[in-house]
């Protein structure tokens, strides 16, 4: 049993991505969430609060609202008081995502804090998800510190982290992620762990890339025209893949 119980009954679910390393695969992660959550029949809601990158956004399929939160590395009160607002009013059985970025992660971290959001959403009834990502290489001890963060920071929350293998293998010392520090101290604070699809570099891998770098959804590049056949299995294979794991993090 999760100690985490995803409330049925919630008003809204609000999914914040967050994690301070960058390039480690952030925004492809909300886009995944975004179509996996609209393939599961839920009114989907985007919000892309990144300063420097607003991949998100790019993606012309999703119904995504760009909001500079950030103004001389600080986040703007006026601009944000927007984005609460719209989390606050958050339509019954809609969910809502909000993308930011690594360059405002600290930011982000402390004003939520500070101000107290949380419990205003809480007040609203809504189900709150920190979302973040852990990847293998040379970025894993980077994209750890980014969850030692979290953790700390919001020992009250529920915490969905993908695990993303693309980069290499998420180990250390022969230990997989379920036997790092970070997760045993803190297991009760891990609401899932989603384990992105393995397979192919050269193949799936780069499939992935090409259909990020066009910002398409795996629907369109699936049926796309232009898409090999061989490419479309191999996208329709991940896709299925994909779908399974988010369908049991319950976070729907």
């Amino acid at each position: 049993m999760k100690f985490f119980e995803h409330k049925e009954y919630a008003v809204a679910t609000i999914h914040f991505i967050l994690q301070g390393k960058g390039g480690v695969g952030k925004s492809m992660v909300a886009s995944f969430l975004y179509q996996s959550l609209r393939h599961f029949g839920k009114d989907v809601i985007a919000y892309d609060t990144d300063p420097v990158n607003a991949t998100l956004a790019a993606f012309k399929e999703f119904n995504v609202t760009t909001l500079a939160i950030m103004r001389d590395g600080n986040i703007d009160a006026r601009k944000f008081d927007v984005l609460l607002e719209a989390l606050v009013t958050a339509p019954e059985g809609s969910h809502v995502i909000v993308d930011n970025g690594a360059s405002s992660f600290i930011a982000l971290g402390a004003y939520l804090q500070e101000n107290d959001v949380l419990s205003l959403l809480a007040d609203a009834g809504h189900t709150v998800f920190f979302h973040s990502i852990i990847t293998g290489g040379q970025a894993l001890g980077d994209t750890i510190q980014g969850l030692v963060q979290l953790v700390r920071g919001f020992p009250d929350s529920p915490l969905v982290i993908w695990l993303n293998s693309f980069f290499g293998e998420i180990s250390m010392d022969g230990m997989s992620f379920e036997d790092f520090k970070i997760y045993k101290d803190h297991s009760h604070q891990f609401h899932a762990l989603i384990r992105l699809p393995e397979g192919n570099r050269a193949l799936i891998g780069k499939d992935l890339e090409d259909l990020l770098a066009k910002r398409q959804s795996f629907e369109a590049g699936i049926n796309g025209s232009s898409t090999s056949i061989a490419v479309k299995a191999r996208l329709k294979r991940y896709w299925n893949q994909l779908l399974s794991c988010v369908e049991q993090a319950d976070i729907l």
